[in-house]
């Protein structure tokens, strides 16, 4: 999709990955869950690839029928050990709360359910700086379809082009380039910085402090 450049006000996020570390407990989640019904089957390396779209769609494409159950005993233990596990990525709270004082309209994007996206916004003390939150169950398509992110802008009143979606996985750079936004990858994403570069994001943040200095950014 064409782009106009020019200067943004709005900054949407995915969560799991790009502001908040919850690679560990999702890799755990999984191999919790897989090694239930599959014993001795999965590996740390085999789940990797799963990270990124939503749930149903990565168990169903290991058990079609019984996806449902699978799902419900990943929640389970994902929600039971959150707290313990999930902790924020460094320059994260402070490049957020900056972005917040220039007056940017901020949203979450997720592939996640709402409850669990509250849970962890909560816990970091990130919930106070985001007022627009699209979540898997509020969308009947996910990343990389538009539509979350166009939710989101809606939400906030914004345009795609006066917008950037930041994510550590290709279904966050795909949905923002399909809804006609600037997007960047984060380079601590656990599938590897040269992963996100396949995907041509427009900017790749070594730090989350890095989205306060890039040419568009627009002082409030």
């Amino acid at each position: 999709m064409f782009r106009l450049t020019g200067k943004i006000n709005t900054a949407l996020f995915d969560l799991d990955g790009t502001l908040i570390n919850t690679n560990e407990l999702i890799i755990s989640s999984y191999l919790h869950t897989l090694n239930h019904y599959y014993p001795g089957k999965y590996e740390r390396k085999d789940v990797i690839p799963f990270m990124g779209p939503p749930l149903l769609e990565t168990f169903e494409s290991i058990d079609k029928w019984r996806a449902p159950e699978m799902m419900t005993m990943y929640r389970s233990y994902n929600i039971e050990n959150h707290d313990k596990i999930v902790t924020i990525f460094d320059g994260v709270y402070d490049a957020i709360k900056e972005l917040k004082q220039r007056g940017f309209k901020l949203a979450i994007v997720s592939t996640k359910l709402s409850d669990v996206v509250e849970m962890g916004l909560k816990l970091t003390k990130l919930d106070e700086f985001f007022d627009v939150v699209v979540a898997l169950d509020h969308v009947t398509k996910a990343k990389p379809d538009p539509e979350p992110v166009l939710l989101a802008l809606e939400k906030l009143k914004a345009s795609p082009s006066e917008a950037i979606m930041v994510g550590d996985n290709k279904h966050d750079i795909l949905s923002g380039k399909n809804a006609g936004t600037l997007t960047a990858g984060v380079a601590w994403t656990l599938k590897g910085k040269e992963f996100l570069q396949e995907y041509n994001p427009d900017y790749i943040f070594e730090n989350m402090k890095d989205i306060l200095s890039i040419p568009e950014v627009q002082l409030s």
